[in-house]
């Protein structure tokens, strides 16, 4: 049974306000709340007070969900430790509230003190659930107090997952799985005292309306109140913390830069910040995020806060991006992967001295283990023996980039110390400690303001910074998107850079419509065109001298105690490591003149299998098989009517010679199987044909999640990684590349981002 998780509320660790709040009428009671509705959930809270003046420690509050939501909560005051917090849920067609504190990012528990009273228009129907409720003694706690006189902030939390018991109200719960923040203007949330009282005790009586001199219309809404906030302008204005905004950010903080990192999303390891861990590691400073060990358990885990909500495919929306969340599989770039017949401008070239300035900050390693040794290596040994009579040779990876033909290693990495390092442990930590670099987490830039040709700042949904969210640049100064090949299309959709049927659907959104610059001034390129990601198969088979880790089920609840205890005294063993064991390339030339290179990558366990079978479940090992670089198959990467990025055009064999050069692949791997004692081919199993299976495997199943192309250079970005048609904009992430690199894109990202920014910083007419 999954065991009961550390509730760190991930978004009460920052004080950014998310959105701005705003009045409205309960159709039900009568009650003119201050608050808010998500648009995502469709979940709305609000609060309502006596008058400032009236000396009173309460107020009115609701929550209004769908019924999907599990539960729901919210904190006043807007963090969770030492702040008041409120949450509700159902049980057996009735609401259940209850008030909890926390002094630290654990179990809140029941705090004695406030007296809650469900009030009449509480209620559930067949869509949603609805508590409405009166909050005595709630104002001032033993710890703290709330300042219903300012603007201040407001969070709130979502759970698609149950409590643990929902008939007793101290029951405990598992982590939320959405969250918000908003600025709420309180001194707009106060009423009269009769009024108050007439809504305190579950009357429905309309407050007066407002004295005025002049003529009013009143409405059952009122606009958002505006932040008083002075804006800060930046020299640079780097816009997504994954690798390659986090790599840009760093340079330019490092050449003096006056420099803001923002990212929509939350913390992710320890270090910066997070808090989320299983109960074997609490005690430790080490959360789901730093242990590599526990990768697999990215996309079981019921609690996926960590994913974007509003893409189709996974990303990740917190500090790192995709190094946060992924294998970390670190390969440094081939020469061919920046090469002409990759689609690169010439002047990319010369790969080395951005691979050396990369190495040198993040080196790479094949015994991630802080002892040195390797562990689990059965898997290896029998892939190695699968394809040395195929004519493979083993090497260390990373000591020869350029060798990608019948190539076979162990599998490389970017962990550091036994732990995740990437550009978070590294770049991002360097950055932090100048005084020139500022970084703002749930903080998502809808688009960039521009005069024409200029950008000026960025608009964003954190009015704590700025004017209705708005963050402006210093003369000369510059805006770097790096929000990946979802975010940075969306950004430039959103600011009329982009084909004409995408910024039609922005000029048709009410909220975005009016922000969009006028038509005249919409720059046209190809942005969402030219998309590529890996298509990728699984092979699965047994071997008896696998050991398949119980096929990672069980390293977030209940891992096995010695390698637990291994890897908390020294971040060594198997759980300092991913699962990947072994990797290995090839190259084939095929019928269109094209040479197109296969990667595989070998693995305990066989998440994608059916538990199922005559075979023995505990000696299972998987295959992925990637074709990259030399593919021509494409895509097209959108927004819908809701501006949610979607895939609009699969990317995956869309060219009949990506499929036979994948067929041929596949085959390729397995045709020595009768040369390695013991092994078996389990998926597909004997009875289809390899030909059969790769006809049913479903495309969705190929994505790999190595999404590139959207904002290729030469066609939306020069070689400067300038967005064309504009002075001052820049693209760093994996939508500039034109191209699959040979092997996973974590270091070619990386390698990209530091040419990139060198050229920025090179660029006259900077700030």
């Amino acid at each position: 049974m999954l065991g009961h998780l550390a509730l760190s509320l991930l978004l009460f660790i920052g004080s950014a306000f998310a959105q701005a709040g705003s009045t409205y009428v309960d159709p039900d009671n009568g009650i003119t709340f201050t608050g808010f509705t998500d648009p995502v959930h469709g979940m709305t809270h609000g609060y309502v007070f006596p008058p400032a003046n009236s000396g009173s420690t309460e107020f009115i509050g609701e929550i209004v969900a769908p019924l999907e939501a599990q539960w729901a909560g919210v904190s006043p005051g807007g963090t969770m430790i030492n702040n008041l917090l409120l949450l509700a849920w159902v049980n057996n067609g009735k609401v259940v509230g209850t008030n909890r504190m926390a002094n630290d990012y654990i179990q809140p528990f029941t705090y004695a003190g406030p007296i809650i009273t469900n009030l009449p228009s509480t209620k559930v129907n067949s869509t949603h659930w609805k508590w409405v409720y009166r909050c005595q003694n709630c104002t001032v706690w033993n710890t703290g107090s709330l300042d219903t006189s300012s603007f201040g902030p407001h969070g709130w939390v979502y759970s698609t997952i149950p409590v643990d018991n929902p008939s007793d109200v101290n029951t405990n719960f598992q982590e939320h799985t959405d969250f918000g923040l908003y600025g709420a203007d309180w001194p707009d949330a106060h009423v009269d005292q009769a009024t108050y009282d007439t809504w305190a005790s579950g009357g429905t009586a309309s407050p007066p309306p407002p004295t005025s001199t002049t003529t009013t219309t009143t409405t059952t809404t009122t606009t958002s109140p505006t932040a008083t906030a002075k804006p800060t302008p930046y020299d640079y204005i780097v816009v997504g913390a994954g690798p390659g905004g986090i790599i840009a950010a760093d340079r330019l903080s490092e050449a003096g830069k006056k420099v803001l990192l923002l990212d929509r999303g939350g913390p992710s390891t320890w270090q910066t910040g997070g808090r989320y861990q299983p109960a074997w590691l609490q005690g430790t400073q080490l959360t789901k995020f730093d242990v590599p060990g526990l990768f697999e358990t990215m996309f079981t885990d019921p609690n996926s806060f960590w994913w974007c909500k509003d893409i189709n495919v996974f990303a990740a929306c917190m500090v790192g991006g995709g190094t946060s969340i992924n294998g970390a599989l670190y390969w440094l770039p081939a020469q061919m992967d920046f090469s002409t017949s990759a689609g690169w401008p010439s002047s990319w070239g010369n790969i080395q001295p951005w691979n050396d300035k990369m190495s040198a900050r993040l080196p790479s390693t094949d015994h991630p283990s802080t002892d040195g040794k390797r562990y689990l290596e059965q898997v290896y040994n029998v892939v190695s023996q699968l394809l040395k009579p195929q004519g493979y040779s083993e090497i260390t990876i990373n000591d020869n980039p350029n060798f990608k033909d019948h190539a076979l290693g162990y599998s490389a990495y970017d962990f550091v110390k036994g732990k995740r390092g990437g550009p978070v442990a590294t770049y991002l930590q360097t950055a932090q400690g100048r005084g020139n670099f500022h970084m703002e987490m749930y903080t998502m830039v809808t688009s960039v303001t521009r005069n024409g040709s200029t950008i000026t700042g960025v608009q964003t949904n954190n009015t704590a910074i700025g004017p209705n969210g708005f963050i402006p640049l210093n003369p000369n100064g510059r805006v770097v998107l790096a929000g990946g090949s979802f975010g940075t299309p969306r950004i430039l959709f959103q600011s009329g850079i982009g084909p004409t049927d995408m910024i039609n659907l922005v000029k048709a959104d009410s909220v975005q419509g009016p922000q969009l610059p006028p038509q005249s001034a919409w720059i046209n390129l190809p942005v969402g065109e030219n998309v590529s990601d890996n298509p990728s198969v699984n092979l699965v088979f047994t071997h008896p001298s696998v050991d398949d880790y119980e096929n990672w089920g069980q390293v977030w609840t209940n891992p096995r105690p010695a390698d637990a205890q291994q890897y908390i005294s020294s971040q060594s063993g198997v759980l300092a490591q991913a699962s990947p064991r072994a990797n290995f390339w090839r190259a084939y030339s095929s019928s269109d003149g094209h040479v197109r290179y296969l990667q595989g990558t070998a693995r305990p366990g066989a998440a994608a299998f059916p538990q199922t079978g005559g075979f023995n479940q505990s000696a299972m090992f998987t295959i992925t098989a990637y074709l990259s670089t030399g593919i021509t198959s494409r895509g097209r990467i959108g927004i819908d009517a809701a501006l949610n990025p979607r895939v609009l055009t699969n990317p995956w064999l869309t060219d009949p010679v990506d499929k036979q050069v994948l067929l041929q692949g596949l085959s390729d791997i397995v045709s020595s199987i009768g040369q390695v004692p013991g092994l078996t081919m389990i998926m597909p199993n004997s009875s289809q044909s390899m030909s059969s299976y790769l006809n049913s495997y479903s495309l969705a199943d190929m994505n790999s999640n190595h999404w590139v192309g959207p904002c290729t250079i030469g066609k939306v970005v020069d070689e400067n990684t300038k967005v064309m048609g504009t002075n001052n904009l820049f693209v760093l992430d994996a939508s500039i590349m034109p191209s699959l690199p040979v092997g996973n894109p974590h270091g070619a990202i990386m390698a990209a981002a530091e040419q990139g920014v060198s050229r920025i910083l090179a660029l006259k007419g900077g700030p």
